[in-house]
This record gives structure tokens, C-alpha cells and sequence, in this order.
């Protein structure tokens, strides 16, 4: 045998040890798929949950997108008890909106956070300050963002559901509003990275390190949030919501991560750029994860989604330019990515649900997204490395 072929099954043996491992516990998280809960539907309230909830809303310059969410909240019924505002000192007139939707539906309550002390974040601060600030009498509480867009029937069917199913905390995946070609085409690829790495929502895992959350609806039982001094413990996480979800986990409580779509629109970022500078950085989980869980992820992103395509197209265009023999290893490898390739495509067609196209310009590149495989990596790498130093205008670390 010539160096040549040496060197040639040397890699695809070294390729075929890396991404071997990786894609047994990606086939052992996508099995689990047809066993998870099925998406949350829309409920009527019924009396016993009667003034059973308070919202938090934490803000920070939110004008140009909060009014959906303001008018989907004063749709919820009975079930809801207050809604309170948590206004972080916002320039762009953003109490000004709050104060009109108070004009017409009394539930709500526009507050400001007090200063930000040195070890806290400015989203788990807010949070944690309505917590303090609401109904002691309420039994859950519920977190949402400003990006949401809520069903009108979602607190009674997400209170509804975590009583049925015993939850003490739950919070939804919801149905991506996509605008633009680049997000068609970058956010499904760094969506698949949480996909990858973590079991399917409606999927309750046992392990609280690898518990999933989504603080854009975040169900509490008070009492619970209580116990575990509000979010004092993910105090100073840039992704609060899973450093919570695991912690209450680790406590004993049961937390679960569902199928949203049918109850729960966000329009997130405007664009890729906004994409990939403000959703990519929190993606790594670093906040949420000890070291060894976080390289262990990019080891397994690198190998079933970043390489597979590389791999691939490499061998490919090498071909074009000269003969490659076809040694059993390399025709292994060859075999094996083209397997992640097919699954990759047709996760595709499993998340497609997840996505609003109604408004979107070059809704097509969303089914080349997995081109968008190997960036989407990338960012995820870029992300691992470094501790974010802003967050919504905020400045940390100086």
C-alpha cells in the first residue's frame, strides 16, 4: 500500500473514531421523538384556576416590538390574576405603551427594577424583582418576554397542562416568525443545534444537566420559586432560564420543556446579522454547564453537524481534480455522513412546523439551512470561548 492510501484510510479511520460516538447518542436522542408529549393546545380556563397566576415582564427599550405581546396578555382570561412590567429604565417609550394597555385592562402594572447590583444580570434581575413584587396568593408564576406573541387561550393551557402532568415548572418552544432570506437560512441551522444536543421537547429528562428551558414562557409554581430564593441562583447567567430550570431540577422538582407552536409565536431578531450576534452567543449554555458538558457538545455539533457536509462536498471537489482511491475506510466515512446528511434534511421536514413563514421573503432557503450547518458551528465555538460583555445595551465585567 502507497503513502497515498496510507494517509487516506489513516484520516477516515481518525474521522470514523470521532464521529462514530457522536452519532450513537444523536440516534439515542432522535428515537425518542414519537414518545414525547404532544404540543400544547389552546384551553379554556375553568374555575379552579381562577386568579391562579401572576406575570412578569421584564423590559429594556421594547417599543417596537412589545405591543403584541401586551395585547395578547389582556386577551388571557380570569386565570390570570396581574400582569406586572418590569421596566429596566427604558428610553424609547416603552412605559408609555404599558400605561395605555393599563388604561384598558387593570391587571396591569408598570414597575421599575431597583439599580442593578454588581453580581446580577439585567434580565434574571428584573425577573426576580416582579417575583418579589407579586401576589403572594397567585400559585404560579409565569415569565415572558417582550419578543412573545401569546395565544389567547395559552396560561389556561399551560396551567392546565402542567397540572395534569405534575410539572412544577414548564416552559414552551415556540413557533419561530421568520422575515428575511439570511434568517431563513441561518436560524434553523443554529435552532438544530439545540436539537442535536438536547432530547425533544415533550420529552421529560431525568438528568438535570441536560434539562432544557426557554425563559421567553416560563411556568413556576410560586411556592417552588420561592424555595429557591427566586433567581438568585442564576443571578449572574446571561442564560437564566436553563440555570434555573437545571438548579429547581437538582432540587427534586419536576421540570419539563414542551411543544409550544400551537400557543406561543416570537419574533426574535431582525435578520441574520442580529441572529448570529445576539441568539448565537447564548446558544453555548456555558452559563447553565460545567466545562467538560460544553466541550463535549461542540464535540458532538463538530461531528453530526458541522463536518458531515464538509466531509462530503470535500471529497467531491478533490475528485473533480484527482482519482481518490475508494479504500473501505473512506468508503465508511462517505457512508456515514451521507447517513447525518439525509437525517439532517429530513429533520427538516420534523421542525418545519416550528417556523411562521406567512411573512417571510425567501422562505425557500430554509430547506438549504443545513448549507448553514458548518456556520451555525461555528458560532457555537465563538460563543464557548468568550463571556459576553453586553446584553441589551448593558455593559458587564468593567
Amino acid at each position: 500500500m502507497d503513502n497515498a492510501l496510507i494517509i487516506e484510510s489513516s484520516l477516515s479511520l481518525l474521522f470514523l473514531l470521532i464521529q462514530l460516538p457522536a452519532t450513537a447518542i444523536l440516534l439515542s436522542r432522535l428515537v425518542k421523538g414519537p414518545r414525547r408529549n404532544p404540543p400544547i393546545q389552546p384551553q379554556q380556563p375553568t374555575p379552579e384556576i381562577l386568579g391562579s397566576v401572576s406575570v412578569v415582564v421584564p423590559t429594556l427599550n421594547e417599543a417596537l416590538r412589545i405591543s403584541p405581546l401586551l395585547a395578547g396578555l389582556s386577551q388571557q382570561s380570569y386565570e390570570v390574576r396581574e400582569i406586572i412590567v418590569v421596566d429596566s429604565k427604558s428610553q424609547d417609550g416603552t412605559p408609555d405603551l404599558v400605561k395605555t394597555a393599563q388604561q384598558k385592562d387593570p391587571r396591569f402594572r408598570l414597575i421599575n427594577d431597583d439599580p442593578l447590583p454588581a453580581n446580577w444580570v439585567g434580565r434574571p434581575w428584573a425577573l426576580h424583582n416582579g417575583f418579589l413584587y407579586s401576589s403572594e396568593d397567585s400559585q404560579w408564576f409565569l415569565g415572558m418576554d417582550a419578543d412573545t406573541e401569546p395565544h389567547p387561550s395559552l396560561v389556561a393551557g399551560l396551567v392546565k397542562t402542567a397540572v395534569a402532568q405534575g410539572y412544577d415548572l414548564v416552559s414552551l418552544s415556540p413557533q419561530f416568525i421568520l422575515k428575511y432570506p439570511g434568517e431563513c437560512w441561518l436560524q434553523p441551522a443554529l435552532l438544530m443545534t439545540l436539537l442535536y444536543r438536547f432530547d425533544p421537547a415533550g420529552i421529560t429528562t431525568e438528568q438535570p444537566e441536560r434539562v432544557m428551558a426557554n425563559g421567553q414562557c416560563f411556568l413556576c409554581r410560586r411556592s417552588v420559586l420561592a424555595a429557591v430564593g427566586g433567581y438568585s441562583s442564576a443571578s449572574s447567567s446571561f442564560c437564566d432560564d436553563v440555570t434555573l430550570a437545571r438548579y429547581i431540577a437538582d432540587q427534586g422538582f419536576r421540570v419539563g420543556f414542551l411543544d409550544g407552536a400551537k400557543v406561543l409565536k416570537v419574533r426574535m431578531y431582525e435578520g441574520a446579522l442580529e441572529t448570529w450576534k445576539e441568539w448565537g452567543r447564548s446558544l453555548d449554555l456555558k452559563d447553565a454547564s460545567p466545562t467538560a458538558q460544553v466541550w463535549g457538545d461542540l464535540w458532538l455539533l463538530s461531528s453530526v453537524q458541522g463536518l458531515p457536509l464538509v466531509i462530503l462536498l470535500g471529497y467531491f471537489l478533490l475528485g473533480l481534480l484527482l482519482p481518490l482511491p475508494g479504500t473501505l475506510p473512506l468508503l465508511c466515512l462517505l457512508g456515514l455522513n451521507l447517513f447525518l446528511v439525509v437525517i439532517r434534511f429530513a429533520m427538516l421536514l420534523a421542525i418545519a412546523p416550528s417556523y411562521d413563514f406567512k411573512n417571510a421573503q425567501g422562505s425557500w432557503l430554509f430547506w438549504l439551512s443545513p448549507f448553514a450547518d458548518p456556520l451555525a458551528v461555528v458560532r457555537i465555538f465563538l460563543s464557548a470561548l468568550r463571556q459576553p460583555k453586553e446584553w441589551r445595551g448593558r455593559k458587564y465585567g468593567e
